[in-house]
């Protein structure tokens, strides 16, 4: 009988569970882990990218639909990827400060942030 109680328990709260991760990523949440965002304690400093050559110009991207600091990093990495493109993301301020060592067109750039699910609202 307490085997079964067990397995009853056990059963409700995994059913549980699935149901909030699919009611959370059907409502667009980013990171399960920290909704509210922005206080993930396992997400760590994404380390400085250097750039081939001097900065020629910067830029300031400005993004919605960051939650949390693993949001923060994957448009860090996102931007980091092109070449030529240095980016520090602000997930308090919901932008980015990107240096350039090479032209790179603002459609790349928010190409590179929107296919990872955000909204760039601006770049100056």
């Amino acid at each position: 009988m307490a085997n079964v109680i067990s397995v009853i328990i056990l059963a409700v709260l995994i059913g549980g569970a699935a149901a909030y991760i699919v009611r959370s990523k059907r409502n667009g949440v980013k990171c399960i882990g920290c909704p509210a965002g922005g206080n993930c304690p396992g997400a760590g400093k994404v380390p400085k990218k250097k750039l081939d050559g001097p900065v020629i110009g910067k830029k300031t991207m400005e993004i919605s639909g960051m939650n949390c600091a693993h949001c923060a990093e994957d448009v860090t990495q996102a931007l980091n990827g092109i070449d030529g493109i240095r980016a520090e993301v602000s997930l308090s301020k919901g932008r980015a400060k990107i240096a350039y060592d090479r032209e790179v067109g603002d459609d790349i750039l928010r190409n590179a942030v929107e296919k990872r699910g955000y909204e760039v609202t601006g770049i100056s």
